[in-house]
């Protein structure tokens, strides 16, 4: 991990409610450069919520967030994104009756302000090509440029996830927020996601994801953000989070489902 500075970013106290319903309360925490950092907790925690305030999809109640020094406060996503803060989502968002590099192509498109135009209009072949060679490249980093001609609806719902992440490369983010990426896949897959998040750091990409798988959280996770029910209970390295009451609390009084999350992060941290 690299030198940590300033904050990349900044939670600064913020707030959610709806109605009588609050959602988030008083969450604070910063990301510095470099890091890996998790937000977690049971279902209903916060976490998406906490998400959509970050990038622009939902406006906070109170406080403000703060990336790279600038406030978010006011800004839409796509103005969000060019600032250099992109994210996935929890469910696959891909063009499905385009091919994978298309999809990729579409999201450097909206990167490159006007060349969408430019390529309808049959202008700009070179810009085109270089485009083309870049999602490629895109591609070939996620681990999918043997199905760069394939549809992309034709993919596993693994592999559509990467394509997503791809995607959200191609915006060239200094940070990138990943929502639940390992949901739903198997424990090969993870590993390969696993693997993609760290080579993603290693080109000086800041990452914040929220995940329920605590084995993947704990490997790969340089500090981890725990909430419930919209509250900031713990913030710390792996170890320490394994061992917080608050957390073992949090988790343990959720179901058998949060049991077993919890069970298997202190597993990942024993082993």
């Amino acid at each position: 991990m690299s030198e940590i500075h300033a904050p990349i970013l900044s939670v600064d106290h913020v707030g959610v409610r709806f109605g009588g319903l609050v959602a988030i309360a008083d969450l604070h925490f910063d990301v510095h450069p470099g890091e890996i950092v998790s937000l977690i907790g049971p279902n209903g925690a916060g976490k998406t919520t906490a998400f959509n305030v970050m990038t622009g999809f939902l406006k906070p109640s109170q406080g403000q967030v703060r990336f790279r020094g600038t406030s978010l406060q006011g800004l839409q996503p796509h103005e969000i994104v060019r600032l250099g803060l992109s994210r996935t989502f929890q469910r696959t968002s891909v063009f499905p009756d385009d091919t994978v590099v298309d999809n990729v192509m579409i999201g450097l498109h909206r990167r490159g302000r006007g060349r969408l135009v430019d390529s309808l209009l049959g202008q700009d072949r070179t810009g085109e090509a270089a485009l083309r060679d870049r999602a490629r490249a895109l591609l070939d980093w996620v681990g999918l440029s043997g199905r760069a001609q394939d549809k992309a609806g034709s993919l596993a719902y693994g592999e559509q996830r990467l394509v997503g992440v791809a995607l959200a490369l191609a915006t060239e983010p200094a940070m990138l927020l990943l929502d639940e990426p390992v949901s739903g896949m198997n424990a090969s897959e993870t590993q390969v996601f696993v693997r993609l998040i760290r080579s993603i750091r290693e080109r000086g990409i800041t990452i914040l994801l929220v995940e329920h798988d605590m084995p993947m959280v704990m490997e790969v996770s340089d500090r981890i953000v725990v909430l419930n029910y919209g509250r900031l209970i713990a913030e710390g390295p792996p170890a320490a989070i394994r061992a917080d009451p608050a957390v073992i609390e949090a988790y343990l009084g959720q179901g058998s489902a949060a049991r077993e999350a919890a069970q298997a992060a202190r597993e990942t941290i024993d082993a």
